[in-house]
């Protein structure tokens, strides 16, 4: 059987082809492919030696770094799944990402919501991460044991042999609340190598093409970028969390293509560069404003020229249409991806004329391989032998897609998506409330904001700032409600909140989609 392409192999290649790119920048740490490479072969060492073998997961509790990528890539060498947890989340969404995944290997970062449930088993990130890495079997100077690297040094290819399904999940990324639980979507080789292939024809990348990973790389919408930056050959570039004046300072020093930057980010990036500090011109980046503009370069790549993006899904790998496939097009998502089919569908799964609004359901190279641990759910989102994204749209008349919005009502504030039946559990898990809705209102910072509309229990009290603070401490502090009004009753719809009517009652707008 031929060995198939996983991140795995497309990092050892690099190793011998490009022998002298840089790889990884993070801080003082600067690594050349081969570089990469052989760190990437002890760590998989290191892990094997923990028991990690092919299915078991590794777990990342902490910012961006590049051990993200080199657990990814050791994960990939493995044959196992690597999670990069959201950081920004409560103890207790953090104790059901645990429970939920069971990984046999934790890196983390001390954090206030981490720390009640770290064990001695977990490895630091920084100095102890480093030290797992030096005493892993069969390094160097290292004790004997078992998982040691076959073959010479840095070439790649010892943990691979084997392995050859790049079919097999890689990447899981925690997504879709919408039933109240979060979700690990499952990622293969294939569908990243996929995905990244198309992206990195899109966005024109090339060999030197250098990414600053300035988002959360537990967000689809960095992670994808970060891959197809490995999958060309070229630099990523790691900052903790985003900070203004750090991003220009990086955009500056290592000559920066591309970061991930969105309305409300780049607004503060002029503003830390206001006086022309930093030279920004190696940035290729979308049209925003004439401030940015000026410090930029304005991108003529499809990605940029037509508007960024498209529609996209974290069980899609990212993008499963692009803007920049559909110049002029009717439809506001562009056309999909040449590695994908979509369908708009009826609930009966057949699918409705150009105009008619539906199900967008897709298949093909860059899908996922279906959410970790929720067979029932698989079932119903693959029904008909295609994935049903749970979003609404329409195809135009010239064959362009447009993104209606949820199917399951979301909120977007920033660059976030919250679903109401996550929040609304955490309101109802306060004695004082009988009953709780959730909607989002237009923010002219955020886009939207979350409004909570609470019934409170019979004789009970709680002021708003509490109700605030309580969700704070269930769910991630971006989810909490901005504003909280109180009712005597909520409008249903059967058993479901009537949204339409909370909306009309108390200002709720801006969805997505809308």
């Amino acid at each position: 059987m031929i060995h198939q392409l996983t991140l795995s192999d497309v990092l050892a290649e690099h190793a011998r082809g490009r022998p002298l790119a840089t790889a990884v920048v993070d801080g003082e740490t600067r690594l050349t492919y081969p570089e990469l490479d052989a760190r990437v072969t002890r760590l998989a060492a290191a892990l094997a030696g923990r028991g990690v073998t092919a299915g078991e997961r590794v777990l990342w509790l902490g910012r961006n770094d590049h051990a993200v990528l080199e657990l990814l890539l050791a994960a990939s060498r493995l044959g196992a799944i690597f999670c990069p947890a959201n950081w920004r989340q409560s103890t207790a969404e953090l104790s059901f990402v645990l429970e939920d995944l069971a990984p046999k290997v934790v890196v983390w970062e001390e954090s206030e919501a981490a720390a009640p449930l770290s064990g001695e088993d977990w490895i630091r990130a920084g100095a102890a991460y480093e030290a797992f890495l030096r005493d892993a079997p069969g390094a160097p100077g290292a004790p004997e044991g078992p998982g040691a690297p076959e073959g010479p040094a840095g070439a790649g290819d010892g943990f691979t042999d084997g392995f050859t399904d790049d079919a097999a999940p890689v990447l899981a990324l925690y997504t879709a609340a919408f039933d109240g639980r979060p979700n690990a979507a499952l990622l293969s080789s294939a569908a990243l190598v996929a995905h990244s292939t198309s992206l990195l024809v899109v966005r024109r990348m090339e060999p030197d093409f250098t990414f600053l990973n300035s988002g959360p790389l537990f967000h689809v919408g960095t992670m994808m970028f970060c891959l197809a930056t490995l999958q060309i050959g070229g630099t990523n570039v790691f900052v903790p969390a985003f900070d203004a004046k750090e991003v220009c300072r990086l955009i500056d020093a290592e000559k920066v293509t591309q970061a991930f930057l969105f309305g409300q980010m780049i607004d503060e990036v002029v503003r830390a560069n206001e006086g022309g500090a930093y030279d920004l011109s190696s940035l290729r980046f979308v049209s925003h404003s004439p401030e940015w503009d000026a410090m930029t370069t304005v991108d003529d790549s499809p990605w940029c020229r037509s508007g960024m993006g498209g529609y996209g899904q974290t069980e899609v790998a990212g993008m499963l249409t692009y803007l920049g496939l559909a110049p002029g097009a009717a439809g506001l998502a562009g056309r999909p991806s040449p590695l994908v089919q979509v369908r708009i569908l009826s609930p009966d799964g057949g699918e409705v004329p150009a105009g008619e609004v539906g199900e967008i359901c897709a298949r093909g190279k860059s899908l996922f391989s279906g959410y970790f641990n929720r067979p029932e759910l698989n079932v119903a989102r693959t029904r008909g032998g295609w994935h049903h994204t749970g979003d609404l749209g329409r195809r135009e008349a010239d064959g362009s897609i447009t993104f209606i919005g949820p199917r399951l009502r979301m909120i977007k504030s920033g660059n976030e998506n919250i679903y109401p039946a996550e929040v609304e559990r955490a309101l109802r898990s306060h004695p004082a409330v009988a009953d709780a809705a959730v909607i989002g209102v237009p923010d002219e910072r955020w886009r939207q904001a979350v409004k909570a509309v609470v019934v409170l229990a019979e004789g009970a009290a709680a002021s708003a700032e509490e109700l605030v603070e309580h969700v704070r401490g269930v769910v991630a502090s971006y989810k909490k409600p901005r504003h909280v009004d109180f009712v005597t009753e909520i409008p249903r719809k059967g058993f479901a909140p009537d949204y339409d009517a909370l909306d009309a009652a108390h200002g709720g707008g801006g969805y997505p989609g809308g």
